[in-house]
């Protein structure tokens, strides 16, 4: 494995770290969409897989179904292994979809937003994969796109961990690379040619730069798929000291803000409160679930409760 001697001081995070989050996912709870005629409506309705009532098809067992699932007597007669499959079991492909450009580079508190985007997607990658379902996903920077093709193995989350890390290893404040204001979308666009129905897809990034493009991709990616948007944030520009001066950079260019004018405290709160509205109306227009995650505190447990929230949600529809 790749980067594995970075520190855990949340500015950067190794391949090892992120292996090491398996433990910690086993009880996340995913929430699938029940299909709808209605192109706009909110789908969500039961858990990640189950054992369904309706059954579907005879296959080949697979490393990672469920035993309980074969049928013995086929099997007998076929000798070789045979399971049943239900409605809920039909195997649904995931692909996590990472932000690492350097809008991603910055943490007020516990970690950087950057790492706590690795944290959240590599939980989601290793439950996903406990569930028996393939994985893989895109990590994207301001400089390319890494992928991973979706598979049912561990080498496939490990190699997502590695994708990660490289990228995330890269982010500096000395960052020379000159930042690419379609990265967001050209991520998603490379998930929409593999992802063109049935797959879950989790998109773990602050959506910075979005715009009319990501809307109408996410929209064409929610209208045959599962969609799950996590927002990261840090919760500095919602708590904006009185004083004091803050740099912000877009890589190559800084800036120095004074916090003591009135006028520039102005300035950033509406940005933040603008930036807010717009998404929300983003996850109430296409229907998707956006789950706020901030980077100043421990991922797994904000994690566990958006999910299990948005899970309860769907249910009182």
């Amino acid at each position: 494995m790749k980067q594995a001697a970075a520190a855990n001081d949340g500015v950067h995070v190794s391949t090892d770290q992120l292996v090491a989050l398996e433990a910690r996912a086993r009880d996340l709870t995913f929430v699938q969409k029940a299909r709808s005629h209605q192109q706009m409506a909110g789908r969500m309705q039961s858990a990640l897989r189950g054992r369904g009532l309706i059954f579907e098809e005879l296959r080949e067992y697979l490393p990672g179904d469920d035993i309980r699932s074969i049928d013995w007597r086929v099997t007998a007669r076929t000798s070789r292994p045979v399971v049943r499959i239900y409605g809920e079991e039909k195997e649904r492909p995931a692909i996590l979809v990472v932000d690492q450009r350097i809008n991603m580079f910055f943490g007020s508190r516990r970690s950087m937003k950057s790492v706590t985007a690795a944290e959240a997607a590599m939980l989601c990658a290793w439950r996903i994969l406990g569930s028996g379902d393939r994985v893989g996903g895109f990590v994207f920077g301001d400089t390319g796109i890494g992928e991973v093709r979706p598979h049912r193995s561990r080498n496939a989350v490990i190699a997502l961990a590695d994708r990660i890390a490289e990228k995330n290893a890269r982010l500096s404040a000395a960052y020379a690379d000159a930042p690419a204001s379609t990265a967001l979308d050209d991520a998603l666009r490379q998930t929409a040619s593999i992802a063109r129905h049935d797959h879950l897809v989790v998109i773990v990034s602050d959506f910075d730069g979005h715009g009319a493009v990501t809307r109408d991709l996410l929209l064409q990616l929610s209208a045959a798929n599962d969609v799950i948007c996590l927002l990261i944030y840090d919760p500095f520009l919602l708590e904006l000291p009185n004083s004091g001066e803050i740099v912000v950079s877009g890589g190559a260019l800084q800036a120095e803000l004074s916090l003591g004018r009135g006028a520039v405290r102005a300035a950033i709160g509406k940005f933040a409160t603008d930036r807010g509205n717009e998404l929300r109306a983003w996850q109430k227009e296409l229907g998707l679930p956006m789950l706020p995650i901030s980077a100043a505190e421990e991922t797994a447990p904000q994690l566990r409760k958006m999910l299990e929230q948005s899970a309860w949600r769907q249910r009182r529809r």
